[in-house]
């Protein structure tokens, strides 16, 4: 029955996907959906898609292993940038009618900058998508009772979702996102209120949870503790802020007042919406505590699908898997798209004699296809945790793009030189950090790539003999 219903609402999603595929009659409609989003769709398209892989199993596995202090980055910092980038950058960015992120790059600075920061934000995305990917193996394999491998579910999710991403782009991302929200939540609401019941009650969990130290947010005031932590913070939150998918939600909306509110409300709806899994998944431990302790030290990140497999009525399995669908489907398709329209626009256009508009939507969805390809072969090959797989794809971001753009938007003495200065500083210490890091060291190589860049930017900028003023 499970497995039906998984069919079925796959062939829904795709058939909803490609109506919508109807409405892009040029590039401006894949990329950025004509610019004509109204607020309710901005708020479930920057909710959906965070609202993830790594949202439904990756953060609830790491809470129940490591507390909140183990989900900082994500969560917590992943809300935060998308409050920052409402409150920030969304004015800025939306008056400037711009197609990508590094369209900025190019317009505050140069070719060099925007080439050199896209190909840092499309590298980011790998582990993301790749993240979404493993998690499709995963629902595969679980409904059909190992019938099908997760490998192979992979490579059929992977495929399910390129199909109607490819045809129809931001709108096709879009109007799903709206769909699948009401399953998300409507779905989870619901499975928390059985399983509740199953472990004695919301209180208790959340009782139990904060008897086992599962709550404490805040490390010991040492700076051994405090910085790591921070470290943690910042990637998500300021690292995820040059991304081209927060660029497009932003950019999508019909007009700046919406995009401020959308992703404000996005981001608020996400942080909360994020500690439903979190519950469920550590109840999991109070309904039968041998069997997924087992589990979390086995792959916590089956706790939750085998709680709802064995300890919940068919509606509720249904119910689950609609959301879990729903969530990694949303998020796939969107992150999938993000980097394809930035290494389009950004890196192989201006390569090519001059495009029409039909000619570079043919490029986009070229690329699409390629990027998902690259994207597959990672998702089948790697076998990092989900949560792992999303947290550290902006670790470059963070110290390569966020920099030149916060710099660009709001320091008029920015320039050119301090801008490659910044990337080339922040990249090659987290480079360096990274390969020399030591197991017990303090300092996070992301953290100290971050200070290098932005001192990169500010005696890069100071030499510079002219300053490129903001225009």
């Amino acid at each position: 029955m499970v497995l039906w219903f998984v069919i079925l609402y796959l062939l829904v999603s795709v058939g909803i996907g490609l109506f919508a595929a109807t409405r892009v009659q040029n590039s401006k409609d894949f990329a950025v959906a004509g610019r004509s989003l109204p607020l309710p769709v901005v708020t479930a398209t920057v909710f959906a898609t965070w609202f993830g892989a790594e949202a439904v199993l990756g953060i609830s596995s790491t809470f129940v292993k490591d507390g909140l202090r183990g989900v900082v980055a994500d969560p917590f910092g992943s809300s935060m940038c998308l409050i920052l980038a409402g409150l920030f950058f969304a004015p800025r960015l939306y008056r400037l009618n711009m197609l990508t992120v590094g369209d900025y790059y190019r317009f505050r600075y140069n070719r060099t900058v925007e080439v050199l920061c896209t190909l840092c934000v499309v590298a980011s995305y790998l582990g993301w998508v790749a993240a979404q990917f493993k998690v499709l193996g995963l629902v595969f394999n679980v409904v059909t009772d190992g019938g099908v491998s997760q490998s192979v579910g992979i490579v059929i999710g992977a495929a399910i979702v390129l199909t109607y991403t490819t045809f129809g782009g931001m709108f096709s991302v879009a109007i799903l996102d709206f769909v699948q929200i009401s399953v998300i939540m409507g779905g989870l609401l619901y499975i928390a209120s059985l399983v509740s019941g199953l472990a004695g009650g919301v209180g208790a969990v959340i009782g139990h949870a904060a008897a086992a130290g599962k709550l404490d947010f805040f490390p010991p005031a040492t700076l051994t503790a405090w910085i790591p932590f921070i470290g943690a913070w910042m990637t998500m939150m300021l690292g995820s802020i040059p991304q081209q998918d927060v660029f497009q939600r932003i950019t999508s909306a019909k007009d700046e007042r919406t995009a401020v509110r959308g992703s404000l409300l996005g981001g608020t709806l996400y942080f909360l919406f994020c500690f439903v899994p979190m519950f469920l998944a550590y109840a999991a431990t109070l309904v039968d505590p041998v069997k997924f302790g087992a589990l979390l030290e086995q792959d916590s990140q089956l706790i939750l699908p085998t709680l709802i497999l064995q300890y919940t009525p068919m509606v509720a399995q249904i119910l689950f898997f609609g959301a879990v669908l729903s969530a990694v489907m949303s998020c796939a398709s969107a992150t999938l798209l993000a980097p394809s329209v930035a290494l389009s626009e950004n890196v192989i256009r201006p390569t090519l004699s001059r495009l029409n508009d039909s000619e570079f939507l043919r490029l986009m969805r070229i690329v699409l296809v390629g990027f998902a390809s690259v994207v597959l072969a990672i998702a089948l090959w790697s076998d990092a945790s989900i949560y792992k797989l999303v947290v550290n794809t902006y670790k470059i971001t963070l110290v390569a793009a966020f920099i030149p753009l916060f710099a660009g938007l709001y320091w008029k003495r920015a320039t050119t030189q301090g801008a490659l200065c910044a990337i080339i500083g922040g990249v090659m210490t987290w480079i360096v950090c990274e390969l020399f890091d030591a197991p017990d060291a303090v300092w996070p190589p992301q953290l100290i790539g971050f200070v290098m860049a932005g001192a990169g930017m500010i005696v890069g900028s100071f030499l510079s003999s002219r300053p490129s003023v903001s225009k």
